[in-house]
């Protein structure tokens, strides 16, 4: 689990200011891990860049280029499709010991480390949406040549939007399958506990309000009394009551099993993206 977030020194850019960027620095200032004089970001839109400039109080500019000659910690914020070109165009620019860190989904460390200097220090992460509202939950894995010291920056950096875990690599596809693909799944839920709930006669707004607080505090409750989930399930599961009889429903259409078999899939997914990714010239 993620500790207490640490102030850094370094200089921070990233390659590409869209909505994760944005998030990570808007926690990042916020929280006061950096100043935003510390940061540079990068966009082929000038407006853009004139936005995050005037919004934040960072350097913004239209060039990669410029944002690696500056930046001792590099955040490759862009979409995969378009990594292997940004890692070409920024190599040769990059500050000797700079700590690169990957949030584009699905590229493993050994393709981007083969397209940067030999030696480079690469740490991959996998965050999930809800970081845009300060309650991420980001995995990272530390490549070959990354060191603890890395690894902690890394931690701070995520830790200013959420909660972080340390994972091997091999395990980061899991991960896409259960937190990174996650949200979903629970908007599907509140979506469908919004529906029952107008269908049980409540107004659409109440019910989208309760069904989405309900997922929201039981989540709460669960991490901040580090209770197993059967445990609360059984506090709120009174003998004959009415929660038991929804239970039964939920197992009878099988949510479990379904929940199970969907981060499997969505797992599998991410394993052949990578393949797909790793294979790309």
């Amino acid at each position: 689990m993620s500790g207490a977030i640490v102030k850094l020194t370094q200089s921070i850019g990233f390659l590409g200011t869209g909505n994760m960027a944005e998030a990570l620095i808007k926690g990042l200032i916020a929280a006061g891990v950096v100043e935003p004089t510390q940061i540079h970001g990068s966009d082929p839109r000038r407006e853009r860049c004139d936005e995050m400039a005037s919004r934040y109080g960072i350097h913004a500019t239209t060039h990669n280029e410029d944002v690696a000659r500056h930046s001792e910690i590099v955040v490759l914020s862009v979409k995969p499709q378009i990594l292997p070109k940004v890692l070409d165009e920024i190599s040769p620019h990059l500050k000797p010991h700079a700590l690169v860190i990957s949030i584009a989904a699905g590229m493993p460390i050994a393709a981007i480390e083969g397209r940067l200097p030999a030696g480079t220090r690469v740490v991959r992460t996998m965050p999930n949406t809800p970081a845009l509202v300060g309650a991420g939950a980001t995995a990272i894995a530390a490549g070959q040549h990354a060191k603890d010291d890395d690894v902690e920056a890394t931690r701070s950096i995520f830790a200013a939007v959420g909660m972080t875990v340390v994972i091997e690599e091999s395990q980061l596809d899991a991960v896409t399958g259960l937190s990174g693909s996650g949200p979903a799944y629970v908007f599907l839920i509140i979506e469908a506990l919004s529906d029952a709930g107008v269908k049980m006669g409540l107004s659409r707004y109440n019910s989208l309000a309760l069904a989405a607080q309900t997922v929201l505090g039981s989540a709460k409750l669960l991490l901040d009394t580090n209770e197993h989930p059967g445990r609360l399930k059984d506090m709120v599961t009174s003998p004959g009551g009415t929660a038991i009889a929804g239970l039964h429903t939920l197992e009878a259409g099988g949510l479990r099993t379904t929940l199970i078999n969907a981060v499997e899939a969505a797992t599998n997914r991410s394993r052949e993206l990578g393949a797909l990714a790793a294979d790309k010239k």
